[in-house]
């Protein structure tokens, strides 16, 4: 009588257009069923989705969710409940906004910045009066901040009025001002650390993006970072994770970003992949090994080799002695297994902060806004007057999704539309999208709006997406791109997918 092995789970891709898809089939090399794609269309696909999964009878859905989806995949995770979410909606919670973060980490009692997070105006307006300067500004909600283009050191209660004034970000979301001699990036594989490297800003400045002249490194990050990334790691119940962490001056850690999305060298998806078969199927497949630290070494290799590179493995060191002692203990971190829990931990009806105060923000409040203070020079002024009642309007809010209202209203129609209410939810991606990549183009040193424009009209999105990632000498067809700002375009690039 032969025995017959047990069924393995059937596993779907979860794709979105106009998204960047983190893994592809080649990433489970060796399973031996055939793997489902599922791809979400936008607009009204929410119900055509759920069918379609149901009616290829998959088990588990892989794949990362981007914050302009993820309240629809609430709902759709709940419509299936059936079905594994890898990473779970709960897990993905802090790749929707730095907020959630923030939340995130106050609930684990995990170091971060001190932050303020004001959903009405007068609220924000009031903090930024009596606040110690400098301050961080940040967009909360929405893409990753393209070489600190959403992301703002303010010294004065001036500059912060003018800021928001200018932009609109709502909520508003502030931090004090950590003066950091580098930040470490961390991603860890079922909480063990895989891949670690410093990211340090010039000398007299203080954003560490290598678009403005910062640089990377891959040797010794302290055994302290590591840790305090794999505690994060846990309380996320993450199977795979990435954390951005502060090293003042002071030599003091605090969590500037997590999240299951960010951008890793091929080899590192596979050995993503590798975890979550032996995670579904343990009888068929061995328990992956990664190597201590392998970063240093590997990190030594060319960047444009470690794109290319696949499946690396690592051999198990073997400890003997000849007088018969024990082999030292092994300090190293451990691959451990992860769970999910049945409830759910982060329900959008109580975390949803933003949309369920979106329509709730109150009329301007000229009055209390012209009371002067010592510490409110500007409580008079024309600009202060104009950010309370452009902040508090709706309609001119910048989340991060709608930003592009006043582009689409005379500054650059999009097809002829002028209202950004009239685009399905798919022509709102396309757009956004577009406009992302002109910001990226335009944060590389030397790339102007009309370049960045050239680049991304003549291309378009899913085009200057396919160069950036497999083509990158094509940009050189361009006018006025050459190899030192081709090297420039690919080194921040690769920073602003590992903020993604």
């Amino acid at each position: 009588m032969s025995l017959l092995k047990p069924q393995l789970p059937k596993i779907g891709m979860l794709y979105l257009d106009h998204v960047l898809r983190f893994f592809d089939r080649s990433n489970f090399q060796g399973w031996p069923d055939k793997i489902e794609q599922v791809i979400y269309h936008w607009g009204n696909d929410k119900q055509r989705f759920i069918n379609e999964v149901k009616q290829k009878k998959i088990d588990v859905l892989i794949g990362n969710i981007p914050a302009t989806a993820y309240e629809t995949f609430r709902d759709i995770a709940r419509a299936l409940p059936n079905v594994k979410f890898i990473p779970s909606l709960d897990s993905q919670f802090s790749n929707k906004s730095k907020e959630n973060v923030t939340h995130f980490c106050e609930k684990y009692q995990l170091p971060i910045p001190k932050t303020h997070i004001f959903y009405q105006p007068d609220e924000a307006l009031a903090y930024l009066r009596d606040a110690e300067y400098p301050k961080i500004v940040k967009r909360s909600y929405g893409p990753s901040n393209y070489g600190g283009y959403f992301v703002h050191k303010v010294d004065s209660v001036d500059e912060a009025i003018r800021l928001f004034s200018e932009r609109r970000y709502f909520p508003a979301y502030i931090q004090d001002f950590v003066p950091m001699k580098a930040d470490i990036r961390v991603m860890l594989v079922g909480h063990q650390p895989v891949c670690a490297f410093w990211r340090r800003p010039p000398e007299g400045e203080w954003l560490t993006n290598t678009s403005q002249g910062g640089s990377m490194d891959y040797q010794d990050v302290p055994r302290e970072v590591l840790d305090l990334a794999v505690r994060v790691s846990k309380a996320a119940q993450a199977e795979y994770w990435a954390c951005d962490i502060a090293v003042s001056t002071k030599d003091e850690y605090t969590i500037l970003e997590c999240a299951t999305a960010f951008a890793a060298f091929p080899y590192i998806r596979d050995w993503i992949g590798h975890y979550l078969m032996w995670q579904l199927a343990p009888a068929q497949f061995t328990q992956p090994y990664f190597a201590d630290r392998n970063w240093e070494e590997l990190g030594k290799v060319d960047s444009s080799l470690l794109r290319t590179m696949r499946h690396i493995q690592f051999g198990h060191a073997s400890e003997s002695t000849d007088t018969g002692e024990y082999a030292p203990a092994d300090e190293h971190y451990s691959l451990l297994n992860t769970y999910h829990e049945d409830d759910e931990e982060w329900p959008s009806e109580a975390w949803n902060f933003q949309d369920l105060n979106k329509g709730k923000l109150k009329d301007s409040y000229f009055g209390s806004a012209r009371e002067q203070t010592p510490n409110n020079p500007m409580a008079e002024s024309d600009s202060f007057e104009s950010f309370l009642s452009e902040l508090s309007s709706e309609n001119d809010l910048d989340t991060g999704i709608e930003d592009l209202a006043k582009l689409m209203n005379g500054e650059g129609d999009v097809q002829g539309v002028t209202e950004l209410q009239d685009l399905t939810d798919a022509q709102k991606s396309v757009v956004i999208e577009s406009q992302q990549l002109v910001n990226f183009f335009m944060s590389v040193k030397g790339i102007g709006h009309g370049l960045a424009t050239e680049i991304v009209d003549t291309l378009g999105v899913d085009g200057t997406l396919r160069i950036l990632n497999d083509q990158p000498e094509q940009l050189m067809t361009f006018r006025n791109l050459k190899q030192k700002k081709l090297d420039a375009i690919l080194c921040q690039w690769r920073e602003c997918e590992l903020l993604n």
